[in-house]
Protein backbone atom coordinates (compact mmCIF):
# COMPACT_ATOMS: atom_id res chain seq x y z
CA UNK A 1 0.00 0.00 0.00
CA UNK A 2 1.55 3.76 -0.65
CA UNK A 3 1.15 6.14 1.52
CA UNK A 4 0.34 9.69 -0.12
CA UNK A 5 1.26 13.22 1.49
CA UNK A 6 0.55 16.34 0.14
CA UNK A 7 2.24 19.66 1.09
CA UNK A 8 1.95 23.26 -0.47
CA UNK A 9 4.62 25.39 -1.26
CA UNK A 10 4.27 28.98 -2.59
CA UNK A 11 5.65 27.87 -5.99
CA UNK A 12 4.70 24.26 -6.19
CA UNK A 13 2.35 21.90 -4.44
CA UNK A 14 4.59 18.73 -3.51
CA UNK A 15 3.29 14.92 -3.65
CA UNK A 16 5.17 12.70 -1.15
CA UNK A 17 4.78 8.84 -2.32
CA UNK A 18 6.09 6.29 -0.29
CA UNK A 19 5.44 2.35 -0.49
CA UNK A 20 4.68 0.52 -3.69
CA UNK A 21 2.14 1.96 -6.65
CA UNK A 22 1.23 -1.43 -8.17
CA UNK A 23 -2.03 -2.35 -10.34
CA UNK A 24 -3.62 -2.74 -6.91
CA UNK A 25 -3.29 0.97 -5.87
CA UNK A 26 -1.89 2.79 -8.96
CA UNK A 27 -5.66 4.38 -9.42
CA UNK A 28 -5.42 6.12 -5.93
CA UNK A 29 -2.14 7.78 -6.75
CA UNK A 30 -3.73 8.72 -9.97
CA UNK A 31 -6.90 10.06 -8.17
CA UNK A 32 -4.72 12.21 -5.68
CA UNK A 33 -2.85 13.67 -8.76
CA UNK A 34 -6.19 14.36 -10.45
CA UNK A 35 -7.79 15.96 -7.57
CA UNK A 36 -4.86 18.27 -6.96
CA UNK A 37 -5.07 19.60 -10.73
CA UNK A 38 -8.71 19.60 -10.81
CA UNK A 39 -8.27 21.83 -7.52
CA UNK A 40 -6.08 24.43 -9.10
CA UNK A 41 -2.54 22.69 -8.32
CA UNK A 42 -0.48 23.02 -11.76
CA UNK A 43 2.77 23.12 -10.24
CA UNK A 44 2.69 19.72 -8.86
CA UNK A 45 6.45 18.04 -7.50
CA UNK A 46 5.61 14.36 -7.03
CA UNK A 47 8.67 13.15 -4.66
CA UNK A 48 9.25 9.38 -5.14
CA UNK A 49 12.34 8.96 -3.16
CA UNK A 50 10.56 6.42 -0.60
CA UNK A 51 8.79 4.34 -3.69
CA UNK A 52 10.54 1.09 -3.31
CA UNK A 53 8.23 -0.47 -6.41
CA UNK A 54 6.62 0.84 -9.47
CA UNK A 55 4.57 -1.16 -11.78
CA UNK A 56 3.51 -0.03 -14.93
CA UNK A 57 0.09 0.60 -13.91
CA UNK A 58 1.84 3.42 -11.82
CA UNK A 59 3.89 4.74 -14.51
CA UNK A 60 0.48 4.64 -16.76
CA UNK A 61 -1.00 7.60 -13.70
CA UNK A 62 1.81 9.74 -13.88
CA UNK A 63 1.21 10.08 -17.92
CA UNK A 64 -2.19 10.77 -17.33
CA UNK A 65 -1.63 13.19 -14.99
CA UNK A 66 0.96 14.65 -16.36
CA UNK A 67 -1.13 14.73 -19.91
CA UNK A 68 -3.75 16.30 -17.25
CA UNK A 69 -1.78 19.22 -15.62
CA UNK A 70 -0.39 20.31 -18.93
CA UNK A 71 -3.43 20.95 -20.98
CA UNK A 72 -4.12 22.93 -17.67
CA UNK A 73 -1.21 24.79 -18.98
CA UNK A 74 0.65 23.32 -15.73
CA UNK A 75 3.36 20.79 -15.63
CA UNK A 76 4.43 17.72 -12.96
CA UNK A 77 8.21 17.45 -12.01
CA UNK A 78 9.85 14.33 -10.28
CA UNK A 79 12.08 14.57 -7.29
CA UNK A 80 14.69 12.18 -6.49
CA UNK A 81 12.84 8.78 -7.86
CA UNK A 82 14.70 5.63 -5.81
CA UNK A 83 17.08 3.88 -8.05
CA UNK A 84 14.17 0.85 -8.63
CA UNK A 85 11.81 3.81 -10.08
CA UNK A 86 14.49 5.58 -11.76
CA UNK A 87 15.03 2.27 -13.76
CA UNK A 88 11.99 1.62 -14.70
CA UNK A 89 11.29 5.21 -15.97
CA UNK A 90 14.29 4.57 -17.82
CA UNK A 91 13.28 1.30 -19.49
CA UNK A 92 9.85 2.97 -20.24
CA UNK A 93 11.84 6.06 -21.88
CA UNK A 94 10.18 8.34 -19.47
CA UNK A 95 12.70 9.55 -18.45
CA UNK A 96 12.67 11.88 -21.47
CA UNK A 97 9.24 13.10 -20.79
CA UNK A 98 9.50 14.45 -17.05
CA UNK A 99 11.94 16.71 -15.80
CA UNK A 100 13.75 14.71 -12.89
CA UNK A 101 15.82 16.51 -10.37
CA UNK A 102 17.65 15.44 -7.15
CA UNK A 103 15.79 16.80 -4.39
CA UNK A 104 12.27 18.59 -3.44
CA UNK A 105 14.27 22.00 -3.33
CA UNK A 106 15.65 21.64 -6.72
CA UNK A 107 12.19 20.62 -8.09
CA UNK A 108 10.37 23.32 -5.70
CA UNK A 109 12.51 26.23 -7.09
CA UNK A 110 12.46 24.81 -11.08
CA UNK A 111 9.05 26.89 -10.94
Amino acid sequence: MADIQIFAHDRATLVEVSGRIDSMNANQLGSVLSEQIDGGSLHLVLDLAQVDFMSSAGLRELVTALKKVKRAAGDMRLSQPSARVREVLEMAGLDTIFLIFDSQDEAVASY
